[in-house]
């Protein structure tokens, strides 16, 4: 889970909306960008000498990041398309 107590926020806060202002906006661009900051963030939290403990966290983190989005943001998005939209059902 992504939550952290409300008062360990605020430095985080000020460094991400700093790291996101020098996110190229093209699409084309971004995936690159972004996978270079995650990955390069990574590194410096875990070190050049990880042992099999950590990359098995990180991997589960990354793990739990794509499902904590895709059910949060994701998945919001299609309910709301299929509503707009129609199901497969409706076919």
């Amino acid at each position: 889970m992504p939550y952290i107590a409300r008062k360990d926020r605020a430095p985080y806060q000020r460094a991400v909306n700093e790291l996101a202002a020098l996110v190229p906006g093209d699409r084309t661009a971004r995936p690159g960008h972004m996978n270079y900051i995650i990955s390069l963030l990574i590194r410096r939290v875990y070190g050049e000498s990880m042992r099999y403990a950590d990359h098995n966290e990180v991997v589960g983190l990354l793990n739990c990041v794509q499902q904590e989005f895709y059910r949060r943001a994701t998945a919001p998005y299609e309910d709301e398309k299929i509503a707009q939209e129609g199901d497969l059902t409706d076919l």
